[in-house]
């Protein structure tokens, strides 16, 4: 059985749309995407970094984690700090971008008071089209976020939000189900491991899952 590549920029080679966000990602060093997690965009899929992922400045030094299995839909923002403006005076205005007289005396570790950290999406997140994340969030694993919805607050491991602000539907599963599903991180296993417990994975049966081989 050939067991497939998650380095395979388009996965579906009949439909480009879909593309894995590892191999994008190689060389950009404030980034870390696990395998197999991928976006679909019929337009820009592979420009995914550069139109859906915003402000992320190197200079700020926030990072950006995306765990494997997540699937990520057309026209997803991930927001970083690089965003933020400064609210500590009476404006908001970044005068210093102009250089200059407007730049002196300004103080850019002004901004480090306004920084939410670094941003995670963890393995098996399903994140719906045109979902908007902001900055510093956590979306636990197995989550799903609606369409449309903010992301404003971390999200807990296989809740379902939506709105704005992104609030609590449901819990995909009971506390323990979840609980033993984190402790089997079935997203952790090699690849033919995987093939191997496809129904288990796929099933309802969580002590199956933990049985698998």
């Amino acid at each position: 059985m050939t067991l497939p590549d998650p380095d395979t920029l388009h996965p579906l080679p009949e439909h480009p749309r879909v593309v894995a966000l590892r191999p994008l990602a190689k060389d950009r060093p404030n980034v870390t995407v696990g395998p197999f997690a991928y976006y679909d965009d019929p337009e820009h899929a592979t420009e995914f970094f550069t139109r859906n992922v915003l402000h992320h400045h190197d200079f700020i030094g926030d990072r950006l984690t995306i765990g494997g299995f997540a699937a990520i839909a057309t026209g997803v923002r991930i927001v970083m700090n690089g965003a933020n403006h400064l609210t500590t005076g009476f404006s908001t205005y970044p005068f210093e971008i102009h250089g200059g007289a407007w730049a002196k005396g300004f103080d850019p570790s002004a901004y480090a008071a306004g920084l939410r950290g670094d941003t995670v999406i963890g393995p098996d997140v399903w994140i719906g089209m045109e979902a908007v994340i902001m900055p510093g969030v956590t979306i636990g694993a197995g989550a799903i976020v609606a369409a449309r919805s903010v992301v404003t607050h971390d999200v807990a491991p296989f809740a379902v939000v939506a709105g704005n602000p992104a609030r609590p539907v449901r819990q995909r599963f009971d506390e323990e189900t979840v609980a033993r599903l984190l402790a089997v991180a079935w997203w952790d296993w090699p690849s033919d491991r995987i093939a191997r417990n496809l129904r288990a994975i796929r099933g309802t049966d969580i002590t199956a899952l933990e049985a698998a081989e």
